[in-house]
């Protein structure tokens, strides 16, 4: 396992809403918590109302949309928020 960060984009339909480098990103679907660590495996969810933590180097974004999707594959994160 590396060092290195993962690169995490929130999108919005309008517009790119965050967008860096994070340690991690945790939320919950309905199977339970998760988190995404950096080399994760490939991994998509939805996640419907629930708070969405951006672990970054100088401190935690905090999200929550009524409905996104997480994409996560290479090491990057993808967040579609609001569809």
């Amino acid at each position: 396992m590396t060092n290195q960060p993962l690169h995490v984009r929130v999108n919005s339909p309008e517009k790119i809403i965050w967008e860096g480098e994070a340690e991690s990103v945790s939320s919950q679907n309905t199977e339970g918590p998760f988190d995404i660590l950096p080399m994760h495996s490939n991994f998509i969810t939805i996640i419907d109302n629930r708070e969405i933590r951006i672990k970054t180097s100088g401190g935690t974004q905090i999200y929550k949309f009524n409905y996104s999707v997480i994409y996560a594959h290479s090491n990057q994160v993808k967040i579609y928020t609001n569809l």
